[in-house]
């Protein structure tokens, strides 16, 4: 009997975010990195519905929500789904995500006895920091962990300040990476006539804590600048009034698939990450420096660790110092090309293949 990892994100399938990348990087496609039975919800709204990667089970657990009895019983509901999935002899170890959601409770009632891997990512620290339900499942999943798995250390501090019960000796710093093959071949970079304005992109959600309204109020202050986006269409959408407020031109990209993700890269000249509170790590800036564009991003947790003084730093909350760092780029283009290189050099020390071998090793020490 082959025993593997059960791990289970409750988004419905496709959702967007780097979280949902690293999953589906990590557990799907025809030869995954890491054999699992791998699970996500299958959307509710038959017009939604996409066809889910080789090695990917869609579950039907309706009533997804954050509170209340709603909560517990949606927990139930997919708590049941997955029992009815998967065959309680053929797990090996539970990979525990987004431990302060559905998905994390749900594993570890289905199957009470198997060791367990938590994986914490940054919105899992956020929702718990504000909501009492998040935080109380947040703190039930970091005592039940045999190891919890943080990609930086920022990440394990605000952790243990969150659950304090949970013991530092559980926490493993194992950073999150980026393919391999990106890394080993990127796209190469286009060929572009001199132009006045530096190209600059955002791509990601634009949630509150992505602070892509700061972005928004320093961009007037610079006549150098053109400004993409790469985001979830409705996310996009909901932003046109602040556009329009601002009275900022962006041109709209799509919410773009890694590959699409990785060739736009090329034809720009710096990404912008103007994350005001936590990022687990940043992937989307590590794929950015893999294929030699340079970031510009705000120094918060998680950030400053993975990238430092490879990336640009400014204070996204001071609209004038973000256009200073623009206006430098555009100048300077001695600085852009040792930001390229330093950050294809910092990317390097990701690879995916790495996270891995360590996730691997972690799960026969507990078998």
């Amino acid at each position: 009997m082959n025993l593997s990892v059960v791990t289970a994100l409750d988004l419905p399938f496709p959702s967007p975010g780097g979280s949902v990348e690293l999953f589906l990087d990590l557990y799907t496609g025809r030869s995954p990195l890491l054999p699992a039975r791998a699970f996500m919800l299958a959307p509710e709204h038959r017009g939604l519905r996409a066809a889910a990667p080789t090695g990917l089970d869609l579950v039907q657990a309706p009533g997804k929500c954050l509170t209340g009895y709603a909560f517990r019983r949606y927990v139930t509901t997919l708590q049941r789904a997955l029992v009815d999935a998967v065959d309680p002899g053929e797990v090996g170890v539970l990979h525990l995500q987004h431990l302060a959601f559905g998905a994390t409770p749900a594993l570890l009632r289905a199957f009470p006895k198997r060791p367990r891997i938590a994986l914490v990512h940054g919105t899992d620290l956020l929702f718990a920091e504000t909501h009492p339900e998040q935080l109380a499942t947040l703190r039930e999943a970091a005592w039940a962990a045999d190891v919890i798995v943080v990609p930086t250390g920022a990440m394990a501090d605000r952790l243990l300040l969150l659950a304090p019960d949970a013991h530092r000796r559980k926490v493993e710093k194992i950073p999150w990476g980026i393919p391999d093959r990106l890394i080993a071949s990127p796209p190469p970079r286009r060929r572009h006539q001199s132009s006045s304005h530096l190209r600059i992109l955002y791509a990601g959600r634009l949630t509150p804590e992505k602070g892509f309204d700061t972005l928004l109020s320093a961009l007037p202050l610079t006549q150098s600048a053109e400004l993409s986006v790469a985001a979830p269409r409705a996310e996009f959408h909901a932003l046109r009034p602040r556009l329009h407020r601002h009275g900022v031109h962006v041109r709209y990209l799509g919410w773009l698939r890694r590959p699409q993700l990785w060739r736009t890269f090329a034809d720009h000249d710096v990404l912008v990450m103007p994350s005001m509170t936590l990022e687990a790590m940043g992937l989307v800036a590590l794929e950015a420096q893999a294929c030699g564009l340079p970031v510009l991003y705000q120094p918060v947790p998680g950030l400053t660790e993975a990238l430092g003084t490879t990336g640009l730093a400014t204070d996204f909350a001071d609209p004038h110092a973000v256009a200073r760092a623009i206006d430098r780029l555009r100048a300077n283009p001695g600085l852009v090309s040792a930001l390229r290189a330093a950050g294809v050099t910092n990317a390097a020390r990701y690879p995916l293949s790495a996270t891995v071998a360590a996730l691997a090793e972690l799960g026969r020490r507990l078998a």
